[in-house]
């Protein structure tokens, strides 16, 4: 029993040995560590790996491969979450996923941005209940509605964000996000949102979050109601986004409270009126944004409101107010003493620009274009702005009068000043900045010869956006300089309507957008084509039209795979139409016209596609109208192939082309008939256009950019030649002029109800005036003239209110001219030269027999109706003649004493008309 005793004494001082050793060892192992870390989450991972904490636990990483079995991951973003051996670890590898390196569980799931997941957000994300930051933004989960079962279980959530998810199927979304009591950032942009029904019984009794600061609610159906449940964090909301939501009328007063709030963003809404009275408590406001309303105040009464109560306090840096209706002249704005940007852009401001703002030396945006604004502009105005990089005093009548050796004390990045006085002289000043990316100058006055220094500016380090100097009357040359555009953000040139010459430099053709129309350029096109064979051209857009351009076209447009707009029109360029043009894949617009161009259309355009406006008139191509026009170009609205030499047919498979707007075959040597199959036209059988303008919105995915472009179309209008752009939307026509078509004309026109101008003259067609042309309710121009056309004037011609243009003449109409309508308003020669023709406003009177004459029975045109309306006319005439007759005329044969009756009245009748009669006589005697 000793022995024993003493053998455990001796096993326990042993015991106490190893662990004093290990303590040693351990001691000494954490300070080695804790002497190499500082303290916080680099202190935390490495007690955890000191520690040898078991990462990844087993409950949280069955519910991510839950999670992840509901989405659709086409692109394999999570390849690396599984359940292999070597994937068992998800805090070490699996991407989106984060741990807490003390405790092992997962505490941020970020699958925001580029991983394009789709599918269902799975309920088992509820079992992850430590988690704090939860970010799902930009994918494309259309099912959500099971929200309500794993978000409120997620009770240690901070941060969350679900933007650019369908959630419109979830009308308690604001209840359920209510129930998360630490939540203080919640960012639901582009869901769908509509506001719910706020009932304070049951949502603000929730244990939910008392400290929400950051908000971001845009691009939403939201309304006003949202406002009640947000007053509930009056005293925690930093930052509050409501930009694109339906507000409307004026906003509640509910911001007084809001000791917090530091930026605003109600953009892109209607709200109306001023703003409330509260927003003077707003003295930790640092960004206001208010883009896009409806705001209708003075300005001055707009600033005296966010001044009133904490003039010495403003912390206001932003102050964004523009597309609004604020009135008035800008008044003092000094007390804005940390302003950084000023946006004040399009407005009904008035007055001058004041001279206080140039010493506000915190500005670095100042945005006053698209207003009223007049007076002078000089350097006392920008005395103090260092640090301004932004201008933009566009679109206003302000005169900017410097010194011709001023040097501004401000590099600025962007130079706005279209429509500004600057002229007659080219800015000398401009010659000091070196770094911008933006420069309009464009419609500034300037006659000036462009100085050579201009392009050495864009000798500097920064990308070059765009370039505006369009619309002055700037002289001289382009050198042609080593300087090239870089490839990965080439600009936009526009140098139009100058009266710049020479030939074009090479470095242009490296911009995305180049527009040197109207000018007096020369030489040849060649510059375009890229130095090296597989090299693709960055232009998306280039017109060169209204030059001297007269050589012929390169054949190098296989490198032109991204160019959308091409207009070459109103030059002297001669030859044949390149065949790599048809290598032109996302061209939408393509004009040629008035050149000299000659030969045939290139088969190879069929592979453009895309084409909507193909213009090559006046010029001399010649051949047949190819059918692949009707068949390959679905999409086509304009065509344009007027003045040429085309010969043959129109061919019937152009009556595919359904989304025509104008057609326009005029002065060619076109024969045969005019298909009947023009009524498959449909959009020109639709009334009205959606749209004044034809225009085109387009993806530039070389630069990541959205373009827009406005197309413009010359057309004959009333025997004038004009130009048609902001009204082309609303043009639709068929002029097939000055051909030598034959035949009648198809009654089957007639169903184009949407026609406003519809020119057949001078043709060789025969045939009658279908009854039916009253259906073209829309037109405006009618002209039949210089034809053999026969018959009379149908009486539905009249029926058209808008006619406005209307010629007939020299044909062999015949009979006389419809009375009681606007055709007697009209000038005779719209009669002239139809000997058989007769009535107003005609000389040639009708004799008295003629009538107006009857209209041609109706053809093709619901024939079995028609059969049943004669067929029912005959006999309702039949029987009322029968009724009629004998219901008098037998009564007075066969009833005596109706006779009697009927003559005796007829008796009296003339005796009292005998007696008026002399009566009358009588008393004129007596008078004269």
């Amino acid at each position: 029993m000793q022995g024993e005793g003493i053998r455990c004494l001796k096993l326990f001082h042993a015991s106490i040995v190893v662990v004093l050793i290990l303590l040693q060892y351990c001691n000494l192992s954490l300070s080695l560590e804790f002497n190499n870390i500082s303290s916080g989450e680099a202190g935390h991972k490495h007690i955890a790996k000191v520690l040898k904490v078991i990462r990844c636990i087993e409950r949280e990483r069955e519910a991510l491969l839950a999670i992840k079995q509901d989405l659709v991951d086409d692109y394999n973003s999570l390849s690396s979450w599984g359940s292999e051996a070597q994937k068992q670890d998800c805090c070490a590898s699996w991407i989106g996923v984060y741990c807490d390196e003390y405790t092992g569980h997962v505490v941020k799931l970020d699958l925001s941005g580029g991983y394009f997941l789709g599918g269902r957000i799975s309920s088992q994300v509820g079992n992850l209940t430590h988690l704090q930051y939860f970010d799902f933004n930009g994918n494309d989960f259309n099912n959500v509605e099971n929200l309500n079962s794993w978000l409120p279980r997620l009770s240690s959530l901070t941060y969350l964000d679900l933007s650019y998810n369908n959630l419109s199927n979830v009308p308690d979304w604001l209840e359920i996000v209510s129930k998360l009591p630490k939540l203080t950032n919640l960012t639901l942009i582009g869901c769908g949102l509509s506001s719910p029904a706020i009932h304070s019984s049951t949502l603000f009794n929730i244990n939910s979050s008392k400290s929400l600061a950051h908000v971001d609610l845009s691009f939403n159906q939201l309304t006003s109601s949202i406002f009640l449940w947000l007053s509930n964090f009056s005293t925690s909301l930093v930052q509050l986004g409501l930009s694109r939501n339906n507000f409307t009328g004026s906003l509640p007063d509910v911001f007084g409270n809001m000791s917090s709030l530091a930026y605003l963003d109600l953009s892109h809404n209607q709200i109306e009126g001023g703003i409330p009275q509260s927003f003077s408590e707003l003295c930790s406001l640092q960004a206001l944004l208010f883009r896009n309303n409806i705001l209708s105040i003075q300005l001055s009464k707009l600033v005296q409101t966010l001044m009133s109560t904490c003039p010495d306090k403003n912390s206001l840096e932003t102050l964004s107010l523009s597309n609004n209706s604020l009135s008035e002249s800008i008044p003092n704005l000094k007390n804005f003493s940390s302003l950084k940007k000023l946006d004040l852009y399009d407005n009904q401001l008035s007055g001058t620009m004041p001279e206080n703002i140039g010493h506000m030396s915190t500005l670095e945006t100042i945005r006053l274009g698209m207003n009223a604004l007049e007076g002078v502009v000089s350097e006392s105005h920008f005395s103090n702005l260092s640090r301004l990089i932004i201008l933009d005093l566009s679109s206003t009548s302000l005169a900017l009068d410097f010194n011709s050796n001023w040097v501004p004390p401000f590099q600025l990045v962007s130079i706005y000043l279209g429509f500004c006085k600057m002229g007659p002289h080219f800015p000398k000043w401009l010659k000091t900045q070196k770094s911008y990316l933006d420069l309009d100058i464009s419609n500034a006055g300037i006659s000036d010869v462009l100085p050579s220094w201009f392009w050495g500016t864009l000798h500097h380090d920064h990308e070059i956006n765009s370039i505006d100097i369009s619309n002055n009357r700037i002289r001289g040359i382009i050198p042609n300089s080593r300087f090239e555009f870089t490839s990965s953000s080439p600009p936009d040139v526009n140098l139009s309507w100058n009266q710049l010459e020479g030939s074009i430099p090479s470095f242009l053709s490296k911009a995305s957008s180049l527009d040197l129309s109207n000018n007096k350029l020369s030489g040849p096109i060649s510059f375009l084509c890229p130095k090296t064979p597989n090299e693709v051209s960055t232009l998306y857009f280039l017109d060169l039209s209204s030059n001297n351009l007269y050589e012929k076209l390169p054949n190098c447009w296989t490198h032109f795979e991204n160019l959308v707009i091409l207009d070459l029109s109103d030059n002297s360029i001669l030859g044949k139409i390149p065949t790599t043009m048809g290598f032109l894949s996302s061209i939408q617009t393509l004009k040629l016209n008035n050149n000299r161009f000659v030969g045939e259309l290139p088969s190879s355009l069929n592979n453009c596609t895309s084409l909507i406006v193909f213009d090559v008139g006046e010029n001399k191509l010649s051949g047949f109208i190819p059918e692949w026009l009707g068949v390959g170009l679905p999409n086509l609205a304009i065509l344009i192939l007027r003045s040429n030499h085309f010969y043959g047919s129109i061919p019937s498979q152009l009556c595919n082309m359904r989304g025509i707007q104008i057609l326009d075959f005029s002065m060619n040597n076109i024969s045969g008939s005019i298909p009947k199959c023009l009524d498959n036209l449909t959009n020109l059988a639709q009334k009205g256009s959606s749209s004044l303008t034809l225009n085109h919105t387009y993806n530039v995915t070389l630069i990541g950019k959205w373009a827009y472009y406005e197309d413009e179309s010359s057309l004959i209008w009333k025997g004038i030649m004009s130009k048609y752009k902001s009204t082309l939307g609303l043009v639709k026509s068929i002029h097939l002029s000055s051909n030598r078509l034959t035949g009648e004309i198809p009654s089957e026109i007639t169903n184009l109800v949407g026609l406003v101008s519809l020119n057949l003259s001078r043709n060789n067609l025969t045939g009658q005036i279908t009854p039916k042309i009253g259906k073209l309710q829309s037109l405006d121009l009618f002209d039949l003239s210089n034809n053999q056309i026969h018959g009379t004037i149908p009486t539905s011609l009249f029926g058209i209110s808008g006619l406005g243009k209307l010629d007939l003449s020299n044909n062999n109409l015949s009979g006389k001219i419809p009375m009681g309508s606007q055709l007697q308003t009209y000038e005779p020669s719209v009669f002239a030269g139809n000997p058989l023709l007769c009535g107003i406003p005609l000389e040639q009177m009708c004799s008295p027999e003629e009538t107006t004459p009857e209209e041609q029975p109706v053809e093709n045109q619901d024939e079995d109706n028609d059969e049943f309306i004669t067929l029912g006319l005959y006999v309702s005439l039949g029987l009322g003649f029968i009724i009629g007759f004998w219901g008098v005329c037998g009564s007075l044969i066969f009833i005596r004493s109706w006779r009697y009756t009927y003559y005796k009245f007829l008796n009296s009748v003339y005796d009292w008309l005998y007696v008026r009669v002399a009566l009358i006589r009588r008393r004129r005697m007596i008078d004269g």
